[in-house]
């Protein structure tokens, strides 16, 4: 019930029309949908509503294959919760792979991230160089993938995916990640404004994309790369720098001005990503967007959604301020638990959908 869940439902339902899909999810954005046709969740079997840290074991029957997207997903979420991302991200994940194990699961498929390279200068990043995760966030996903690799082995096998940097259109868009800030201000504001000197490098990855690599992570063969894998997924082509990005998104979106703080600091995360790895394991599901497409994708989305907020930033589409509106209002707690939530370890509320 996130930005990337709708596409992976989506890619699943297509990809295995006769297989039960299960979801699990917290609700914190249940109702940020951005010009959804349907509930994107109608596509499952059954929706289960529950908080991850408290991830009831016997939902776990009859499962092949968990995909776990669950995640206090950017930086400044983590800088705010710090604790509740680490419980979350790392803690919880680990946790729901060791009972899925326990439980007979099969496969164990793990939204990690590039930023666990951090600051990274020089070639592009391989699986095999060494890690530099500046924040709350990439160092929770760097510990998540040492103690998931401890779980592995030929009965269970785990595919951590460092995907780059999200991007494009959704039910639940975000507006607080890079590409789509800036379409977003091209498209409201005709101004983007890059805060810093523009050097910084950044992959990219669509989140149709995503969903597909997903789906090659869910039916990997132990063949293409043993009990425990660890692939950038994404494609070298998407390696921006960020003042290269702004200037793309202008010449896609006419009369759009680009600001660039050249006196700015050097922004600490700055990284160039190799998918060669994930191009040699996975042929038959490389990405298929370009750039030019996945900004025309939110340009469309933005205008079906009747798009006009120059406050975009203040608003439902950044992640962090929905929980700190969810704060402020009483509905959470300091570490992110539902005030008015079942109890820890009870039996979370479910919803049927008859396909």
């Amino acid at each position: 019930m996130g930005y990337v869940g709708p596409a992976v439902v989506r890619q699943l339902r297509r990809a295995y029309p006769r297989t039960r899909l299960t979801g699990f999810d917290t609700g914190y954005f249940a109702n940020c949908l951005t010009a959804a046709e349907v509930l994107p969740e109608c596509r499952l079997d059954l929706q289960h509503f529950g908080d991850v840290r408290n991830f009831p074991e016997e939902i776990l029957g009859g499962v092949d294959a968990i995909v776990h997207l669950a995640a206090i997903s950017n930086d400044p979420m983590g800088e705010s919760f710090e604790a509740a991302t680490s419980a979350i991200n790392h803690r919880a994940s680990v946790r729901v792979a060791a009972l899925a194990k326990a439980a007979g699961v099969k496969r164990f498929v793990f939204a990690s991230s590039c930023s666990v390279y951090g600051l990274a200068g020089g070639e592009p990043r391989t699986e095999a160089d060494p890690v530099n995760p500046l924040t709350a966030y990439a160092k929770s996903k760097v510990l998540a993938e040492r103690d998931l690799s401890q779980l592995a082995d030929e009965a269970f096998q785990v595919t951590s995916l460092r995907f780059a940097t999200a991007c494009g259109m959704s039910e639940r868009l975000r507006l607080d990640l890079v590409l789509n800030d800036f379409v977003a201000s091209a498209v409201v504001l005709k101004r983007i404004e890059v805060l810093s000197d523009g050097t910084p490098w950044r992959p990219l990855i669509a989140v149709a994309d995503m969903a597909r690599a997903i789906e090659w992570a869910v039916a990997r063969e132990p063949g293409a790369g043993g009990a425990f894998l660890v692939v950038n997924a994404g494609s070298d082509e998407w390696n921006f720098r960020i003042g290269a990005l702004a200037e793309a998104v202008a010449g896609n979106v006419p009369g759009t001005d680009v600001t660039i703080n050249r006196n700015a600091p050097p922004d600490k995360r700055s990284y160039r990503v190799d998918f060669s790895l994930f191009r040699k394991l996975a042929p038959d599901h490389q990405p298929l967007a370009d750039l030019p497409t996945t900004i025309a994708g939110l340009c469309a989305g933005l205008k079906a959604m009747g798009f006009s907020d120059p406050r975009f930033r203040d608003s439902q589409f950044s992640r962090l301020k929905v929980l700190e509106r969810l704060r402020s209002n009483g509905l959470l707690t300091q570490d992110l638990a539902w005030r008015d939530g079942p109890a820890p370890g009870t039996t979370e509320r479910t919803a049927r959908n008859e396909l």
